[in-house]
């Protein structure tokens, strides 16, 4: 568990995938430790200034359709991730009792709220002025609305729920 986090969690259901759809999990009952990890590595598996996971029981984690592709990122540790799309799914200490889910890869990320930070000594320095920053919506700006609109109609991405079949076959 991180340093200093209370274990909150929910007992429920969770389903969760990889942006195309090609890879599809479950977990039943709790997910613990929910986290941000900063650490370097976390960093570069993520592609992004930190890592959001939380712990699945092994016995209570399944694969739900395809296979996760696996990289050994150190001998205690391995990453899964979707081979087909790249997204990062699984973060797996080999010898622990449950596997890492991302945070950001369930059906319903807001489900689960991070409740600590780990690996602080490489957050980055800027990273408490984000909420300081300037926002927009998606479809806001020049060409925000319209760019907007053909990535809506064009969408490939596979939905926040479970499906019999993926992809559609009106899908290319």
């Amino acid at each position: 568990m991180a340093a200093g986090a209370q274990a909150m969690s929910i007992s429920r259901i969770y389903t969760g995938g990889c942006q195309c759809g090609a890879v599809r999990y479950r977990v039943e009952g709790t997910l613990g430790d929910p986290h941000l990890c900063h650490c370097r590595m976390c960093q570069k598996a993520a592609g992004n200034y930190f890592l959001p996971l939380a712990n699945a029981p092994r016995d209570r984690f399944t694969m739900t359709r395809g296979e996760a592709g696996w990289f050994q990122s150190s001998e205690i540790v391995r990453r899964g991730f979707c081979r087909d799309c790249g997204t990062p799914l699984f973060y797996d200490a080999l010898a622990a009792d449950h596997i890492n889910v991302t945070l950001g890869s369930l059906d319903d990320p807001d489900d689960v709220r991070p409740v600590a930070q780990a690996g602080v000594e490489s957050r980055l320095v800027w990273f408490a002025q984000l909420a300081k920053l300037p926002e927009s919506e998606s479809e806001d700006g020049e060409f925000g609305a319209a760019r907007h609109i053909v990535v809506r109609a064009s969408n490939r991405q596979h939905p926040d729920y479970d499906t019999d079949h993926w992809p559609p076959e009106d899908i290319p």
